[in-house]
């Protein structure tokens, strides 16, 4: 079988993405976490993208992994994909069918609830809907810091001793919350309101993988600016 940059072509592993992604960089942690050698190919226009349009006719969205020539797509599916086929590197799920099934259902919850309600506040329409969705967003926080607790067990990650799946989950959302904090003025993570999170917060971005890929904020603020044309951004 033929090599690419010393790889065997049915291991080679490309990734589709754009930086601001907070989905990319789940994707991003997982390999990193898994100590998987792979190419980063950032996507600028997604939409008009042959790639994306080529490995996912169906969403036409990033990211989207290849290995080999097998593209997987969306990004918990691909977490999990990471997990179950590379065993170096520290587990991302829990062993145990329940805790897996938990740290599932978090990560959902995460993305339906806490994301949803990050967008929300961004483009809401007005003082009343924003008000909303803040408040909305801080009932998320609040019940993350009882799951942090509950799931840690006294530990430094929701995951135990080290990073796992809500941890990658909530993690790569920390760059928007804190592009939001600063633009709202409110505090999601706080050191009274949410201390387990706020201390979470601080090892998640010190990990060795997640520090080389974790966005820098101001050009997420850049981006937030261009992206949401709205009052909270200016």
């Amino acid at each position: 079988m033929g090599l690419l940059n010393g790889v065997n072509n049915d291991e080679y592993v490309r990734l589709l993405g754009a930086w601001p992604s907070p989905f990319v960089l789940r994707t991003r942690i997982a390999l990193n976490l898994k100590r998987v050698p792979y190419e980063y190919l950032e996507e600028e226009d997604t939409l008009n993208s042959e790639s994306v349009l080529n490995y996912n006719p169906v969403h036409k969205q990033i990211p989207i992994l290849i290995h080999g020539n097998k593209p997987i797509r969306e990004s918990l599916n691909i977490v999990m994909y990471v997990d179950e086929t590379w065993l170096s590197g520290p587990p991302i799920l829990p062993s145990d069918p329940f805790d897996r099934a938990v740290a599932r259902f978090w990560d959902v919850y995460i993305d339906e609830h806490c994301f949803t309600s990050i967008n929300g506040v961004a483009v809401a329409k007005d003082e009343e809907e924003r008000k909303m969705a803040i408040a909305k967003l801080e009932q998320c926080m609040a019940l993350l810091e009882e799951t942090f607790q509950e799931c840690s067990k006294g530990r430094g990650f929701f995951g135990g001793d080290n990073i796992g799946f809500i941890d990658i989950g909530f993690g790569s959302m920390l760059g928007p919350l804190k592009v939001l904090e600063k633009f709202s003025g409110v505090k999601f993570i706080h050191p009274e309101n949410t201390p387990g999170l706020f201390n979470w917060a601080d090892r998640f971005y010190a990990h060795e993988a997640v520090k080389p890929v974790m966005p820098d904020i101001e050009k997420l603020v850049e981006f937030a600016r261009l992206k949401f044309n709205t009052s909270i951004f200016k």
